[in-house]
């Protein structure tokens, strides 16, 4: 990884964020019905309206953490 813009430990955050980020998506899943007819009050949830978008938002500001951060230099001595 000598050539690569980022540091190793920089892209281990990034890719952190982006397992945040489909967590909150799989949080999103389900609330359907299967008639068209019958409502179904689940897909009102506190977890698919009000958790999973700040999981999803935590998982973009962690990936710009990531992407912004910057290596500390060593000191030479």
């Amino acid at each position: 990884m000598a050539n690569f813009s980022l540091p190793s430990k920089n892209v281990k955050i990034i890719a952190i964020g982006l397992v945040v980020m489909i967590l909150g998506f799989i949080l999103m899943i389900g609330g359907g019905s299967s008639d068209p007819n019958v409502f179904n009050p689940a897909m009102f949830s506190f977890r698919r309206l009000t958790l999973a978008p700040i999981v999803i938002i935590a998982g973009i500001v962690v990936v710009l953490f990531g992407i912004m951060k910057t290596p500390k230099e060593k000191k030479e001595e």
